[in-house]
């Protein structure tokens, strides 16, 4: 093979002009840069960026090769001649940034007092205050802007800075600030350890502490802001959504997994602010590498406009006195490790460590003191250099914006503190760092104070009369109110109620042709979406499974939403049912994408709260993927008072057997039943499902006078792909029974004999009315069935008389529902499910009957239907089986009789089995 040449103008192989980095004197080349230099002096770097792109563009036609750039050099992104003058009374805004610092500061230091000492962070907004300052005073717009308000996540661990905020501000009091993380022992004036909207429904307006979460949720709330938009409920076009984030909590998945959804849709009324202060809780977020530098290549690969603020206004004169280029290089090549010990060290140390690298370097400040190099800011400290970023935020078009803010974890805290690993746990102060810190801030308060009782340290305010305090209350007053703010009053925002038309199909079932439970809820759905005033409300939401639930039949109609419409000849274009998208679609598909799902159903199910347009969020998952992989996202978005439905479709353990292990779902209802927001239902038939989505729409969107906490709920329903014939609802069907958790869908009718209680929920009914006929036809047992569609929401209205009886312990107490339906009857109970044992178990210490549980428990596989039941012992058979064991344990009938069933079942053999249709794919 020959080797290329190495001199200028050399050809590689893709005949292209290869770049040949040169070592050696080349005149042409410095007279090149000789111009270069004199138009960057002459004409600012404005002119020199236009000239160099248009040199870029020129370059790409003659097939000259172009380094491919994804990081720039460790400096800041917008030179020092392009930023704009700041608008604002920097004198001002330094005073009472420094009452912030000691106010938060002290909130946390004050509730570490040896009684009490429930933690808190005091380096996080320590750092970050300057970034949410500039915000504050200039940017954030509240909820009474004409233009709708802006929605802000703030970084969990900086709660005590706009707690702080508040108290100046008057909001907030010194007896509230005493309250933090003491909610209960100090209520009404408890004070939540992070933003928790559902703890603090009149302050915070979304949760941000599950870290990786305000990323995705950030992302999803702009596109919802636009979606409103688009399709004409709202006009958005002046509301931005700010994220305010941790280097460290970039890690997070999600916090980096739906960028490319931002770019995609060109979500320009959203900014990422993170705080990069190069620490994670224990330690450098890279110590042996540069995330700013990661970050601005994953953010510019994903196709974001990405900002660096990484050195204050200190160091523009010595960037500009160097020639050479070397304190850019070594900016460049000193590792994060490195940059946290200088800001935990002192000037002398970074005069040797850093600018000592290089003899250029060195010269560079040999004019400056070791306090003056001490003093070389970083840019998240610095009012000029972040202002400018943000002011290019707001004014960039067509994508999103990240500003990577360079700064020091505990800046201002003292040496202490500043920059140090365990800085994130430290939570006090001793009374020397107090008196540092004092000094710092400049705040009025005696040595005697501090040392009288250093946990009683004083908060500080001026009086409101005072200038810097009106000024603060007139920035705020311009911009539209203060924030973080949650309008109460939007939370009773109502819907019309749906018409009796819209549930009109599911109570008369499916007549000879069979359907399953999916198909039912589909045609309501179909119905719902037709309704006058509730219609157009519904968000479809669907993780690229649409086809198997049945609703592609919604694309020609609804449409899949897309800001950018749909530029391309679909391939489907000619068939009924093609794909269509539109930017005022309807559905939400989010691809193969369960967390962006997740988001997505937060965003549309809290815009009563964020715009007072309630939205109808009705999320459709497969399988297991809903609350097994992002259960954090549905607690969260409970946190934040979401409302909608979420549908988990292709339910069960033995349903969608043939999909095998990892779509075997026996668990979600067990697990979604730990959010105490989720109203959880299993329902069997149609009919069930339609009285079950009625109350959740009259619930969450309906004239009653129940309060919010009935109306902060989220409906969970489990739908299956099995095909059945769905009956027609009875005349006298108990609704109350359906939608307290249970219900009789066939009685006991022999009249004499042992009696039984058949238990089940969802697919399994079937199962329970074959063991009824197999108990009455074969063995002479006269049973009953129930149908438990929810066995969740009977445990919790059990647990709460419980509760109630040790709370109120001298009124009369309250029997539970469960007990009042199945406490009379007789005989023993069985409970089956398609789901682990763990489900129906829940109500066994409220009944006093000898109760059997049946469950899915252990992994799925593949198999069909029948076979899968029959293993797990869940199926018709197994119910008689173990019927006939309880009655035989009762004495009721002889011993030989279960054994002679289970023998004449063959009860062990999955061949065996009978119970479920044929199929089991998605």
């Amino acid at each position: 093979m020959t080797a290329l040449s190495s001199q200028p103008g050399a050809q590689t192989g893709a005949g292209t002009t290869s770049a040949i980095p040169r070592d050696v004197v080349d005149e042409e080349v410095d007279e090149w840069l000789e111009s270069w230099e004199g138009l960057v002096n002459e004409r600012g770097t404005l002119r020199a960026s236009e000239i160099m792109e248009a040199l870029r563009r020129r370059a790409s036609t003659h097939s000259v090769s172009q380094p491919k750039v994804t990081t720039t050099d460790y400096v800041n992104t917008i030179p020092a001649d392009q930023e704009p003058e700041y608008p604002g009374d920097e004198r001002i805004e330094r005073k009472y940034r420094k009452w912030l610092r000691w106010n938060a500061a002290m909130l946390v230091h004050r509730a570490q007092r040896p009684e009490i000492s429930v933690g808190g962070h005091i380096s996080t907004y320590a750092g970050a205050a300057t970034l949410y300052e500039i915000g504050f005073n200039n940017f954030f717009r509240g909820q009474d802007h004409p233009g709708g308000g802006d929605q802000v996540f703030f970084q969990g661990h900086a709660s005590p800075g706009m707690y702080s905020r508040a108290f100046l501000e008057g909001r907030l009091t010194a007896e509230q600030l005493d309250g933090f993380r003491q909610e209960a022992s100090k209520a009404p004036n408890g004070l939540s350890s992070y933003p928790h909207p559902r703890l603090m429904p009149e302050f915070w307006q979304f949760p941000t502490v599950s870290m990786g979460l305000g990323p995705i949720n950030a992302i999803y709330q702009a596109q919802m802001n636009r979606y409103l938009h688009n399709r004409g409920i709202k006009d958005t076009a002046d509301q931005r959504v700010w994220a305010f984030l941790g280097d460290g909590e970039m890690d997070e998945p999600e916090s980096r997994g739906a960028l490319q959804l931002a770019a995609n849709e060109g979500l320009d009324n959203l900014t990422f602010v993170v705080n990069c202060n190069l620490q994670r809780l224990d330690g450098p977020v890279r110590g042996n590498g540069k995330i700013v530098q990661e970050l601005e290549a994953v953010f510019t690969g994903a196709g974001w406009n990405v900002i660096k603020v990484l050195w204050g206004r200190e160091w523009d004169s010595l960037l500009a006195a160097d020639r050479t280029g070397e304190l850019v290089r070594i900016m460049n090549e000193t590792l994060d490790g490195d940059y946290q010990t200088f800001k935990a060290e002192s000037g002398g140390f970074i005069r040797d460590n850093f600018f000592g690298r290089s003899p250029v370097t060195k010269s560079l400040v040999e004019n400056l003191s070791d306090d003056d190099i001490w003093n070389l800011k970083r840019g998240g400290h610095d009012y000029h250099k972040v202002y400018a970023a943000y002011q290019h935020a707001v004014n960039t078009q067509g994508k999103p914006t990240v500003v990577l803010v360079q700064t020091v974890k505990g800046y201002g805290l003292g040496t202490s503190f500043e920059s140090r690993n365990a800085t994130h746990q430290m939570k006090k102060f001793t009374a020397a760092d107090i008196k540092v810190f004092r000094d710092r801030m400049d705040i009025p308060i005696s040595d005697k104070v501090i040392d009288s009782d250093p946990y009683a340290v004083p908060y500080y305010h001026p009086g409101f009369e005072s200038e810097e305090i009106q000024y603060m209350l007139e920035k705020r007053r311009q911009l539209g109110g203060f924030l973080p703010n949650r309008k109460p009053e939007r939370s009773s925002a109502t819907l019309p109620a749906v018409s009796d038309k819209a549930f009109a199909q599911t109570k008369k079932g499916s007549g000879q042709q069979q359907a399953a439970t999916t198909m039912a809820f589909v045609r309501l759905l179909k119905d719902l979406m037709r309704e006058k005033g509730v219609g157009q409300r519904i968000v479809p939401i669907i993780p690229d499974e649409a086809r198997t639930f049945g609703i592609d039949a919604f694309f020609p109609t609804a449409k899949i939403y897309n800001p950018n419409g749909q530029n391309y000849l679909a391939v489907d274009r000619e068939l009924f049912l093609s794909y269509k998208e539109a930017a005022t679609g309807q559905l939400l598909h989010v691809g193969i994408n369960e967390a962006g799902a997740a988001a997505g159903f937060t965003a549309a199910g809290t815009s009563y709260s964020t715009h007072g347009e309630p939205m109808i969020p009705i999320y459709v998952f497969y399988s297991m993927f809903g609350f097994q992989r992002t259960g954090d996202a549905f607690w969260a978005a409970a946190d934040q008072m979401t409302r909608g439905f979420i549908i988990g479709a292709t339910a069960g353990r033995t349903t969608l057997t043939g999909e095998g292990l990892q779509h075997a779902d026996g668990h979600s209802p067990v697990l979604a039943a730990t959010n105490p927001a989720m109203r959880i239902y299993d329902p069997a038939f149609g009919y069930e499902i339609g009285h079950i989505m009625r109350d959740g729409l009259h619930r969450m969107y309906g004239e009653h006078d129940l309060g919010d906490d009935a109306r902060n709920v989220m409906y969970y329903i489990t739908v299956y792909n099995e095909p059945m014939l769905q009956p027609p609802e009875p005349e006298n069907v108990d609704v109350d029974g359906i939608l307290r958790g249970i219900h009789r869908v066939a009685e006991a009718t022999l009249g004499s004999g042992p009696k039984a209680q058949l238990l089940a929920s969802g697919v399994a009914v079937p199962w329970a009315l074959e063991a009824r006929a197999l108990l009455a036809q074969e063995w002479g047992i006269d049973a009953a069935v129930w149908s438990v569609t929810s066995w969740a929401e009977l445990r919790r209205d059990a647990l709460a008389c419980e509760e109630e009886k040790l709370t109120n312990f001298e009124a009369e107490p309250r029997v539970p529902y469960v007990t009042q339906r199945l406490g009379a009857e007789p005989g023993p109970i069985v409970a089956t499910s398609d789901f682990e044992s763990t489900q129906p178990d829940l109500l066994r210490p409220f009944l006093k009957q000898d109760f059997a549980t049946l469950g899915a428990d252990g992994f799925g596989f593949s198999d069909t239907r029948a076979a899968a039941r029959r293993h797990f012992k869940i199926d018709a058979h197994s119910m008689v089986v173990r019927t006939l064991q309880l009655l035989a344990d009762r004495g009721e009938i002889e011993r030989w009789v279960p054994v002679e069933a289970a023998k004449r079942y063959r009860l062990n053999d999955v061949n065996a089995g009978t119970s479920g249709a044929a199929g089991g794919d998605s």
